[in-house]
């Protein structure tokens, strides 16, 4: 009989496990039950998160601030942690709440892991330059490998903001100003933090943010406030955090803006009906830093207890250092004003995540000293990180062949602040990375031993040292380094200059009205071009800048962003050729900061503008509309022939394809790649459209003399819009298909969708 009661047992937990819906209901009547023995204090705590406030592993807290987070920590009125770092630190706190607690419910600890952990990758916004998908998936799995291992549970990424404004200085942060990618790169940046199962003690909760509009901050200005319609809100914003839901992230983070004059956080139309509700996401929606609070000085909540109501009852489920949760919940729901079932709904949702977690089986499994000895910034890792920073450089201007560099009889002059700068190329946002320990772009080039090199700095960027919390001071004055800069310039056959912004001058409360070159970088450029004009200009940004004199004058210009732990060596394999550049903007580069926000997709208006000369139409009166520098643009060290665009059917019902083709020969001399983009244009639709939507790419690689052709299938769900009557669908009518190198292809084929 006992033999029999095991084998039953034995096939429960065998069929469990091939059926998901039984393994689910194991895990709603866990949480189920848990919730039924939890006080209202504790669920309140539950929905409580801390920064860390006291190091664990030291001596007990002292101060009045630190002792209050302790005892509600004890009391088992904390839910979840962030910034904690290490596994003695983090099995600490765990050790707190699951042996010291009534319930013993573990804590999740979160962080933000943007780029890397310990090895660190090319910003975001470089990386989608590379257009490679894959290799996004697995920048974000190394982190997250790295990441588990030192404790951690969740990062607060990927930001999935769409942006156009290169004003705001977290445009570093996402994946640019189209959509369509920002869809395909938060679903890849999903999986590689989550993995296929998130009881894999190698992966980590992603968090898609930040809900909603946060990237159309007006002026460009963190923080502030923004005004788009419910168009631009479905079209263009929320597709990529729909991707997200659809790729099973299991958290999301709201915005610190308002939209529909409501601040994100106690916004409960975008949150409960669309997110929760609409798209069926069943994971947890945390607050950002103190923006509960924070809704109080938007003047939309009266004072704290208020700001708890609107929050929770909008459906922000964790509160995010503003305490209000943990204070003011309970009162809430004793006085009527706070139904107990949304803060229910709340908890099951944060011991959701935990559990797939399955901290509820192990809360220690995540603190493995020999994993975090073994696992970070080791050889394998730094492998990838060379990888995604050879291929996220984007070739801009290329006169006369100048690159590739010869690798031999050549005097090389390194010119710059940022050319044997370590820190800046780990860009902000560099969670744990040791400060100085990338490799610099002299550190680079002199991997490569044939020529003659001499390293002059120039000029100072910038005063002291810098980190995340203080402004970058720059330098406006000193340019004691001119004389000794131009020297060598005078004595050398090529100039490599590089020039930029200090890896913390983008990034959260990075805005600049001014995006050019920053301090007295282009006046020692411009000095520099007197004596010599053989530059090649390597540009380090977390942001487009305005290139356009250096455009107009330097021959050779690569967008070399920041590119990480391995930013040297993949510069250096760029410049001499070992790596044929293949990266493509994934944000327009502005003339000037008038033009901001620029972008591709824009619509035509009533009154398009062709020529600067035109007066009563849309447009300056002191430079073109265009871009400096167009979404999708990248060149190649060869050169790529389009030619022979077709298309098999100019008819397309709802229930079929059509293909369209174009030929693509390598004309040059290296073997290269290519990232082959398809446009669709709607000319007419119950809103106005955009002039182009990117609706697919390929990434192709051809040797010289080699041709292919590139195929597309495009069927009627590609048209698909929010359209007026609210609701996404395709609309019969006259389209114009485009396949090119960038956004600006102006040959098209045309057809139509019909019934």
């Amino acid at each position: 009989m006992k033999n029999l009661f095991y084998t039953f047992l034995s096939f429960l937990f065998f069929i469990s496990f091939q059926n998901p819906n039984l393994k689910d209901l194991k895990k709603e009547k866990f949480i189920s039950d848990l919730i039924s023995k939890m006080t209202i204090e504790e669920k309140a705590g539950q929905m409580n998160q801390y920064n860390g406030f006291w190091d664990a592993t030291g001596q007990m807290p002292e101060g009045d601030y630190q002792k209050k987070r302790y005892n509600e920590l004890k009391n088992g009125l904390v839910g979840s942690m962030l910034n904690v770092i290490g596994v003695k630190e983090i099995r600490a706190l765990q050790k707190i709440a699951v042996e010291e607690t009534r319930l013993g419910i573990p804590l999740i600890f979160g962080h933000d892991v943007i780029h890397g952990y310990k090895t660190i990758f090319p910003i975001p916004l470089a990386e989608s330059s590379s257009w490679d998908l894959e290799l996004m998936e697995n920048s974000a799995r190394v982190a997250a490998r790295e990441a588990s291992a030192d404790g951690l549970h969740w990062t607060f990424a990927p930001m999935v903001d769409i942006s156009r404004d290169a004003r705001w200085g977290r445009v570093m942060e996402g994946a640019g100003e189209d959509s369509y990618l920002g869809s395909l790169v938060a679903k890849a940046r999903v999986r590689g933090f989550q993995g296929n199962d998130l009881n894999d003690i190698n992966t980590i909760v992603a968090c898609a943010k930040h809900f909603a509009g946060y990237g159309f901050s007006e002026a460009g200005r963190d923080y502030n406030t923004t005004d788009f319609n419910q168009f631009t809100l479905h079209n263009t914003i929320m597709p990529p955090f729909k991707a997200a839901v659809d790729a099973g992230v299991r958290t999301f983070m709201n915005s610190f803006n308002t939209l529909d004059e409501i601040p994100a956080t106690g916004h409960k139309h975008i949150q409960r009906n669309i997110l929760k509700g609409d798209w069926g996401f069943d994971g947890f929606i945390v607050s950002d830093w103190g923006s509960i609070e924070q809704m109080i000085p938007h003047g939309f909540a009266r004072d704290g207890n208020h700001a708890a109501e609107l929050a929770v009852i909008a459906g922000s489920d964790m509160d995010m250092e503003s305490s209000l949760y943990v204070s003011e919940l309970v009162g809430l729901v004793k006085s009527g004003k706070v139904n107990i079932e949304l803060i229910d709904d709340a908890v099951r949702r944060i011991l959701r995540v935990k559990y797939e977690l399955g901290l509820f089986d192990d809360p220690y499994k995540y603190c493995n000293i020999d994993r975090s000895n073994n696992e970070l910034a080791s050889d394998e890792n730094m492998k990838v990180a060379l990888e995604a920073a050879k291929k996220s450089i984007v070739l801009l201007k290329n006169n006369n062949q100048l690159l590739p560099l010869e690798k031999q009889g050549e005097k090389i002059a390194i010119i710059g602040p940022l050319a044997n700068d370590k820190n800046s190329p780990l860009g902000n946002w560099r969670s744990q990375a040791v400060y100085n320990s990338a490799s610099s772009v002299l550190e680079g080039m002199k991997n490569y031993n044939q020529n003659k090199l001499v390293f002059e700095k120039g000029v100072d960027l910038y005063y002291g040292k810098t980190n995340f919390h203080n402004r970058v001071k720059l330098n406006f004055d000193d340019r004691t380094g001119f004389d000794k800069a131009k020297l060598a310039a005078e004595n050398s056959d090529i100039v490599i200059m590089v020039l930029g912004e200090e890896g913390n001058q983008s990034g959260e409360g990075r805005s600049r009205t001014n995006i050019g070159l920053p301090g007295l970088q282009l006046e020692l450029l411009k000095e520099i071009y007197k004596i010599n004009q053989n530059i090649v200009l390597v540009v380090m940004s977390g942001r487009p800048l305005d290139l356009t004199w250096a455009d107009k004058n330097i021959p050779a210009i690569i967008q070399a962003w920041h590119l990480g732990s391995k930013s040297g060596e993949a510069i250096a394999e760029v410049l001499y050729g070992d790596y044929n550049p293949s990266g493509k903007l994934t944000m327009s580069f502005p003339r000037n900061v008038g033009q901001v926000p620029i972008y591709y997709n824009f619509k035509n208006t009533g009154r398009p503008s062709t020529s600067i000369e035109q007066v009563t139409n849309s447009g300056y009166a002191d430079v073109v509309n265009s871009p400096l520098y167009s979404f999708g643009y990248g060149l190649s060290y060869t050169n790529f022939k389009y030619s022979n665009l077709s298309i098999d059917n100019d008819k397309l019902d709802y229930n079929s394809k059509i293909n369209i083709s174009i030929d693509i020969e390598n004309t040059g001399f290296y073997t290269g790649k290519e990232v082959v983009q398809l446009y669709l244009r709607d000319l007419v639709g119950s809103i106005a459209r955009p002039m182009k939507e990117l609706k697919g790419f390929k990434i192709i690689e051809l040797s010289p003399g080699e041709s292919q052709t590139v195929n597309f299938e495009i069927e009627s769900s590609l048209l698909e819009f929010y359209t007026f009557n609210n609701k996404w669908e395709a609309e019969n009518g006259k389209f114009h298909a485009f396949i090119g190198s960038n956004s600006d292809v102006v040959d098209y084929k045309e057809f139509y969708l019909v019934d």
